[in-house]
């Protein structure tokens, strides 16, 4: 296998991965142009440094480099990194393939579909995660949970107080917890449809605070 092809699947691959997995389910453009762009940039340098006998060290150099960087310059959910290390490596698979071969081929498919099969709605979909904010400053655990049990119409399995201011009366808490069946299917009915246009959408549970 030429080292073109090997190229040529990496492009293949990040726009699968790109356009097929991340878009149809979490529609953030900005990290889509980030995505092809680091794949491409990252590729394009792997490639060249491939035949040089540092290839390994500044593959990984420039993979922590970047990593640095991207990490600092914006706030990501843990999902979206998932999705931005394995942009980086798929370029990294295919540039530092000094001798391609079917190997390289296997992981690069490998990344891939373990990004499709781990990020799947379906995986664990009912549990969440949020930072709430009550209006009432509740100290005593027990009280917390079935308080947040009843407003959320899920069972609470972990969480933890950040805040608990008494003087402004209100508690922070980071809260997981899973959706109860009927509340899961009220919320995907209501995120499957759009209340302007009636169009279909991907249903995402983004983390956020709530009043």
């Amino acid at each position: 296998m030429s080292a073109y092809a090997v190229y040529g699947l990496d492009l293949v691959a990040v726009l699968i991965l790109t356009f097929g997995v991340y878009w149809p389910r979490h529609r953030r453009r900005d990290l889509v142009v980030a995505f092809l762009g680091i794949n491409v940039g990252v590729l394009a340098v792997a490639a060249l440094l491939a035949g040089s006998a540092l290839s390994a060290g500044l593959g990984l150099g420039l993979f922590g480099v970047l990593s640095i960087i991207r990490l600092r310059s914006d706030e990501l959910a843990q999902h979206e990194i998932a999705y931005y290390f394995a942009v980086l490596a798929l370029g990294l698979v295919a540039g530092l393939s000094a001798a391609p071969s079917w190997a390289a081929v296997g992981f690069m498919a490998l990344i891939v579909a373990t990004m499709t099969v781990v990020d799947h709605p379906r995986l664990l979909g009912a549990h969440r995660r949020q930072v709430i904010v009550l209006d009432r400053a509740i100290a005593d655990e027990p009280t917390l949970r079935a308080h947040l049990e009843e407003m959320l119409g899920a069972d609470v399995t972990a969480l933890s107080v950040q805040r608990l201011d008494t003087v402004s009366d209100t508690t922070w808490v980071d809260a997981r917890y899973r959706l109860r069946a009927g509340r899961r299917r009220a919320l995907v009915a209501e995120a499957t449809t759009s209340p302007v246009t009636g169009a279909t959408t991907t249903a995402r549970s983004p983390e956020m605070a709530t009043r």
